[in-house]
């Protein structure tokens, strides 16, 4: 009877190691004390992208062209002579003032880790609220070091950002311009 007892006990123990090799996984181990950013393919990032645009362009032509062409003919029954003046002239201005503001948080996912440690994020939010929608894309690259303890990183730190807001909705429909003066520009004539 006292030597089934070692065995079951050696048995025991022999399934909690077992079981323990099992949850330790030497790639995917990050150590309570370390800090929590994304760092490997599936982690969030959150991003706040706080970006601002402002265009101004102004350009004024002016171009001028005279010319002038005599003829004259002279023989002892006729005296003739003619005149032509051209002459061209061309004014044109035009500006452009422009600003954009784009504020928002969205969580990314990383997609890969390039060798050289940047890691290459993508996040889609979509938002539908009283028949509007509302998308916000985001794809990048961010350095490690640019990431906060909070596990956030801003937009402008982001390298190669492709963001794109997207509006469809009424309020979309009433800011662009209508079928008639559409196909009125379409014709040169506004």
């Amino acid at each position: 009877m006292w030597t089934r007892i070692p065995a079951a006990i050696l048995s025991t123990l022999f399934l909690v190691s077992a079981y323990a090799d099992g949850l330790y996984q030497p790639g995917q181990f990050q150590a309570l004390t370390s800090d929590r950013r994304a760092y490997r393919p599936g982690d969030l990032l959150t991003v706040q992208i706080v970006e601002a645009a402002s265009v101004q362009a102004s350009a004024d032509t002016k171009t001028e062209k005279n010319g002038s062409v005599n003829l004259g003919l002279k023989t002892p029954s006729i005296d003739k002579s003619a005149a032509v003046t051209l002459a061209d002239q061309f004014s044109g201005g035009g500006s452009i003032n422009r600003s954009g503001r784009l504020l928002a948080q969205v969580t990314a996912v990383v997609q890969s880790v390039y060798p050289n440690g940047l890691l290459h994020v993508k996040a889609e939010q979509t938002i539908e609220m009283n028949s509007e929608k509302q998308e916000i894309r985001l794809e990048g690259n961010v350095r490690p070091i640019d990431i906060t303890d909070g596990n956030t990183v801003l937009s402008t730190r982001i390298a190669d950002a492709k963001i794109s807001y997207i509006g469809d909705g009424v309020l979309g429909e009433k800011q662009r311009p209508g079928i008639l003066t559409r196909f009125l520009g379409w014709l040169g004539i506004l």
